[in-house]
């Protein structure tokens, strides 16, 4: 039960809370670290190995984890010198990591059952198996379409929904051992390159809580409502809250 933690980034769309903190450990309430709360989630499912990849402001991740020991698990450290994007840190390490493993941003606030994702990866014999969760974007304007400077139809306000990777996948080692160390490798990138092989990857669908903590708007909902989720997110309290405001 080995989990990745992807917690490199410089978090730009955080400024100016990541000018001196990397983006994993932001406060959140006025007692954890992002990063503390996943920790204690992965411990409580069962993973009993982190690695973490850590880049910007590095050191003071190292000086907050240390060897994991607070949580129960074996923490080691893979440090890029250069920004490698969502896949290339792993492909330094891969030799370190069992058949199929999780892998996460240091930024997802989520009652996601890691174990319940793993599973259905390993059942499906998928490649990549991303887990995604709807989201709904509504449009302040009245959107239209023209065709040869004529209407055809109009919406006012729309909302629309979509399905959004949330920043936690489960991978096969194998998947990616074919492409090469040390150079920026995206999400994106892997997945285009999965579906023109004909390798289509899994998709996981989750209909609990989750929030992007490196969006602003994600961020401040966090800490507008942490005493609400408190119990939801973290391992001993009941789980499976959708908003704030249920």
């Amino acid at each position: 039960m080995h989990a990745v933690i992807l917690a490199g980034g410089r978090g730009v769309r955080l400024r100016p809370y990541t000018t001196a903190l990397p983006k994993p450990l932001v406060p959140i309430g006025e007692e954890y670290a992002i990063l503390d709360i996943i920790l204690q989630q992965l411990r409580a499912h069962g993973f009993d190995r982190v690695t973490l990849a850590i880049g910007h402001l590095g050191s003071l991740i190292r000086a907050f984890v240390g060897d994991g020991s607070r949580w129960g698990v074996a923490v080691d450290y893979s440090e890029e010198e250069a920004p490698l994007s969502t896949i290339g840190p792993l492909l330094n390490f891969l030799d370190q990591l069992p058949e199929n493993f999780l892998v996460m941003n240091g930024d997802v606030l989520t009652d996601l059952d890691y174990v319940a994702l793993l599973e259905h990866h390993v059942a499906r014999e998928a490649p990549l198996t991303v887990a995604t969760r709807r989201r709904e974007v509504r449009i302040d304007f009245g959107t239209l379409e023209a065709v040869d400077g004529r209407i055809v139809e109009f919406v006012e306000k729309p909302v629309l929904s979509y399905g959004a990777s949330m920043g936690v996948y489960a991978m096969a080692r194998k998947t990616l051992a074919p492409y090469p160390r040390n150079v920026p490798f995206g999400l994106d990138e892997l997945v285009l390159d999965l579906l023109a092989r004909g390798e289509e990857p899994a998709a996981y669908e989750f209909d609990g809580y989750w929030l992007d903590i490196g969006r602003p708007d994600d961020y401040d909902e966090a800490n507008r409502c942490f005493d609400r989720f408190r119990s939801t997110l973290l391992p001993t309290g009941p789980r499976r809250v959708r908003s704030c405001a249920g």
